[in-house]
């Protein structure tokens, strides 16, 4: 998947590998952004999301030689941004159950008000979107993951199973557990007061 006119993904990853550096700089331009907003909505925070995806160009760029150009590079691209996003988590975790520290950073919020809304509408438009993002920042990793990559990424349950090493119908099956534990979860506090 490429985003714009110019050389394939596999293209510039058999270059890069080749130790161009323009070419992987030009994967980073193509990719980043969708790379930093998948992380995003897994991790649920802004900057966790950021050095995941610093973590994932780096881990990609030592692994290139293994990359298989047959394979989308994207796909291999979240693959690692996944695993790293876990290792994150698993830090994040140990070092909170070390230290008893728990980090609570809600964030900027994923809207910006429309100055043409009243403001109190965006404000709970903005806040509905953090507690949605924080619930799905919470789920069970192999929840999480097969809902980020088949309901925001885009991507088939062949493909995200594909990434994940898992079947298509446990990607299914997860996906569809994330969601009701979400609509458990978080419904109540959607609703509108009366």
């Amino acid at each position: 998947m490429t985003c714009d006119a110019g050389p394939p993904d596999a293209a510039l990853a058999r270059r890069a590998a080749n130790g161009d550096e323009r070419a992987f700089a030009e994967l980073v331009r193509r990719h980043g952004e969708s790379l930093y907003k998948m992380l995003r909505r897994y991790t649920g925070d802004p900057d966790d999301a950021y050095e995941a995806a610093h973590e994932a160009f780096i881990a990609a760029w030592s692994a290139l030689s293994r990359y298989d150009p047959e394979r989308p590079f994207l796909a291999w691209l979240r693959a690692i941004a996944i695993n790293k996003a876990r290792d994150r988590g698993r830090r994040a975790a140990f070092r909170r159950m070390l230290f008893g520290a728990e980090s609570v950073d809600e964030g900027d919020a994923l809207a910006t008000p429309d100055p043409g809304r009243a403001a109190d509408e965006a404000l709970m438009e903005q806040q509905d979107a953090l507690r949605l993002e924080g619930a799905i920042a919470r789920l069970p990793a192999p929840l999480k993951e097969a809902l980020v990559l088949t309901a925001f990424e885009g991507f088939s349950q062949q493909e995200a199973g594909a990434m994940l090493g898992v079947s298509a119908k446990t990607i299914e099956t997860r996906a569809y557990r994330a969601r009701k534990l979400l609509a458990r979860t978080i419904e109540p506090d959607l609703k509108p007061k009366a």
